[in-house]
């Protein structure tokens, strides 16, 4: 088995020398030189260190708790990477740096201030291996290791004696181990696939975020995962609470406290309603909440979420990454001071951790999984998966960090909870967005009054801030003023509700314009008739090779089809291989019927039938059948999918998190994009005009009659700001009392509404919402509408809801359109 491992660690490292020929190029901050693979479903960027005036990184596999063929990567200052003959693999994303033998734990590598690296063998410490804490008793020579199935270890850093505190739950695993001191403690905490480890306050505190229950993999609602604490050998982790938790940490960070008795403990984690954060303070947990960006991180598995952290990147905050948002978070957290936690933007990536170096921040992603793992839906098609899972780094300028796509959020206190007169909800983040406001609701006889309590300077001090009266069995919507100011804010009501929900929505101003950047200059514009496209596929047996089933289009027809490849060097070739154009296509088909369009919008049915609107792009052109069609979904990061539709890109849950009811958008461009997808941790678009030249993202082959944009999955953000036109309805016989279509309406700016009809008499149009994404309606406002009138209704400003549909008291033909500016 050695004998395997260092065969197989000298071949990655041969073959990633013999690539690396020239000086790195960076297409966005990502260097395709430094990109890693392994043999496994998929590849995952488990840790993220600067140690030793390298850099030091490493992979994991999907469920390998005795090695893998996942590496250990130095990475040197002129961004030279070796790969350590030392690798054993596995799923590790543990790291700490422990200051008292000044060595780097990061897996089960311990790597001292001279380099060299040790190894703790997986079949003396097996499993996931997902956390580190300080040791409770003897910190200066003993640490803990957790695993993701709630194994706990305790090792000694000097002599790497490995001692069993909880056993693992990989039950054969286990049994195939030749551990010296196994442990005897079986744990029974609810919850699996663990995440976060740290200890402070005489306890370690450990975090998985799933469930393996088969209702996980499909409800993402349901309560799954865990935080738990263990004091003592011979004990078991005890439960603190049954929700989703990923990261635990404190002021000391990747070392660990140095005043564990008094220093607090964070963890950030999540439900259906929004994140949670909990807070060890004296001895006590208390708990907060903050809006979710994105839900493509809702799976109740757990395997959507990757590593979200709270780390140190030199800056007076610290820099925490949850669902879908890069956040400040205050180093002085606690329960006598709160306040200080703010967005910053929100992302695409996949990130499993992140650091400091050399002046950027560097983030280790999850791109290009071989596995789809429940990650599928018809408008992917046949679609085949990467051939070898490869994901990368990315560099960033630290100020990016608020220059990504647009600040959003939203998130519930209630959703349909039985609340109780009188007693106030979870306290809710309140500050870091211009525009803050609460959809409310009810199912109470009676009306409801719905009392706002704020903490302004999150001290604990609460005062009440305002009121908002609800009919009986209603809902209404509330928007906060400039002058309504706090760190949190919390709600309670007057009377007992069997099913109560208070929903916040926030975001700032979008500062994007509607043109795209400057960096997507040779992309062949929606009108095109002559254009380089080509269905792309991450390919390759030992290194990932991009497969271009390249098409030429002249004149509005196909003139050239053959098949390319592009390689470390980063030069379209043509592909040598028999049948490799074939070989390709049949890779890479692009489904048709999944999308369609009518007078009034863009039609899209998902995998259970449900029927959905979405807007249209400014360039009619893009909505009509070309010489060759464009895709309109497929995964470009780890289990999510990017969707496209009349020139906008959507960021799209997998079905188990939500799937299409809880789409958003993310920018509207001119450009008729043929194709995309990952390679070597950079985005990749087809669809470039012909007489553009090679620049920082465009390579085209020699012969010119191939070429790809490169960059990153977030530049989508840069293509232009979300816009559109359309609506349910336009010149479209309607019943009375029949809702239509849902329409997006989600993460747009400006949003007005005109409505008109053919009526001989006054009609009346009732709008409802469904702000939370999960098929229940409420109204919004009923406006009638004059005969032979077209009346014109703005919604105000901050105003967000997911979805929007429309009823008619008459039967008529309505018309019912949106712009989105």
């Amino acid at each position: 088995m050695k004998l395997l491992l260092l065969s197989l660690a000298l071949s990655f490292a041969i073959s990633s020398k013999a690539e690396d020929k020239t000086t790195p190029r960076q297409f966005s901050g990502i260097y395709p030189s430094l990109a890693y693979w392994n043999k496994e479903g998929e590849c995952g960027t488990g840790a993220v260190v600067p140690w030793a005036d390298r850099l030091w990184v490493i992979t994991y596999g999907p469920h390998m708790p005795f090695g893998s063929t996942d590496k250990l990567h130095e990475i040197t200052q002129n961004l030279t990477k070796t790969i350590r003959p030392e690798s054993v693999g596995g799923t590790p994303a543990n790291r700490m740096i422990h200051r008292e033998s000044n060595q780097l734990l990061i897996g089960p590598y311990l790597i001292n201030a001279e380099r060299k690296v040790r190894v703790i063998p997986p079949l003396l410490m097996p499993g996931r291996l997902t956390g580190n804490a300080r040791h409770l008793e003897d910190p200066k020579n003993k640490v803990y290791y957790a695993t993701m199935e709630e194994g706990l270890y305790e090792d000694d850093v000097n002599t790497l004696e490995v001692t069993g505190m909880i056993e693992d739950g990989n039950k054969e695993a286990v049994k195939k181990a030749k551990m010296a001191h196994p442990a005897t403690v079986v744990s029974h905490l609810p919850g699996y696939h663990g995440k976060g480890l740290y200890s402070g306050q005489g306890r370690v505190i450990y975090a998985n975020n799933g469930e393996l229950s088969k209702d996980a993999q499909i409800n993402p609602n349901i309560p799954t995962g865990a935080l738990g604490e263990w004091r003592k050998p011979g004990e078991e982790w005890q439960l603190v609470r049954r929700n989703q938790f990923t990261e635990v940490t404190g002021p000391g960070g990747i070392y660990g406290s140095t005043k564990p008795k008094t220093d607090p403990v964070w963890s950030i984690g999540w439900d259906h309603r929004s994140l949670i954060l909990m807070l060890l303070d004296g001895g006590a947990w208390h708990s907060f909440r903050l809006p979710k960006a994105s839900h493509c991180y809702d799976g109740a598995h757990g395997w959507n979420t990757e590593w979200p952290r709270i780390r140190d990147i030199g800056e007076d905050s610290l820099l925490m990454t949850m669902h879908g948002t890069f956040w400040k978070f205050p180093k002085t957290f606690s329960l006598a001071n709160s306040a200080g936690i703010s967005p910053r933007s929100t992302y695409l990536k996949v990130i499993g951790d992140f650091c400091r170096w050399q002046d950027r921040i560097v983030l280790g992603c999850d791109d290009t999984a071989k596995s789809e793992f429940l990650n599928k839906r018809k408008a992917k098609g046949a679609l085949a998966t990467p051939d070898i899972s490869n994901s990368n780094l990315w560099f960033i300028d630290p100020a990016m960090l608020d220059h990504l796509g647009p600040v959003t959020g939203s998130g519930a206190v209630w959703s349909d909870d039985a609340v109780k007169a009188g007693e106030p909800s979870d306290a809710y983040l309140f500050s870091g967005y211009t525009h803050r406001a609460v959809h409310l609701a009810h199912e109470a006889n009676e009306a409801v009054t719905f009392t706002f309590e704020v903490d302004r300077a999150g001290n604990g001090h609460w005062e009440k801030l305002c009121e908002q009266l609800v009919p009986a069995s209603g809902s209404a919507w509330l928007s906060f003023t400039p002058e309504q100011k706090g760190a949190w804010v919390r709600v309670k009501t007057d009377h007992d509700c069997a099913k109560a929900t208070a929903f916040f929505t926030g975001s700032n101003e979008d500062a994007r314009s509607t043109q795209p950047d400057a960096i997507f200059a040779g992309l062949a514009p929606a009108d095109a008739k002559n254009y380089l496209a080509g269905n792309i596929h991450s390919g390759g047996k030992d290194f990932p090779i991009l497969e271009i089933a390249a098409t030429k289009v002249k004149d509005g027809v196909v003139s050239k089809e053959a098949a390319y490849e592009i390689r470390g060097d980063l030069v379209i070739q043509e592909a040598v291989q028999p049948n490799a154009l074939e070989a390709f296509k049949k890779k890479t088909p692009i489904p048709s019927g999944i999308l369609s369009t009518d007078e009034a919008s863009v039609i899209y049915t998902d995998d259970k039938g449900k029927r959905f609107r979405l807007p249209k792009g400014d360039h009619a052109a893009i909505d009509e059948a070309g010489a060759v069609p464009l895709r309109i979904c497929r995964e470009v990061c780890t289990e999510r999918d990017t969707f496209q539709a009349s020139g906008s890109f959507y960021e799209l849950p997998a079905e188990n998190a939500g799937g299409f009811i809880k789409i958003r958008p993310i920018s509207s461009h001119p450009y008729r994009i043929t194709d995309y997808g990952s390679w070597r941790g950079m985005l990749v678009l087809t669809g470039i005009n012909p007489e553009a030249p090679p620049s920082d993202h465009i390579i085209k082959s020699k012969n010119g009659e191939s070429a790809v944009w490169l960059g990153a999955a977030d530049d989508l953000w840069k293509l232009g700001k979300a816009h559109g036109h359309g609506g349910p309805w336009k010149n479209t016989a309607v019943k009375a009392g029949e809702a239509s279509d849902p329409y997006l309406m989600s993460n747009y700016e400006k949003k007005t509404l005109t409505l008109s009809h053919d009526g001989q008499s006054d009609v009346e149009f009732t709008l409802e919402v469904d702000f939370l994404a999960n098929g229940q309606w409420h109204t919004y406002k009923t406006l009638t509408v004059p005969q032979g009138k077209t009346l014109t209704h703005e919604f105000p400003v901050g105003y967000n809801a997911h979805w929007v549909r429309v009823k008619s008291s008459a039967d008529t033909k309505a018309t019912a359109q949106l712009e989105y500016q």
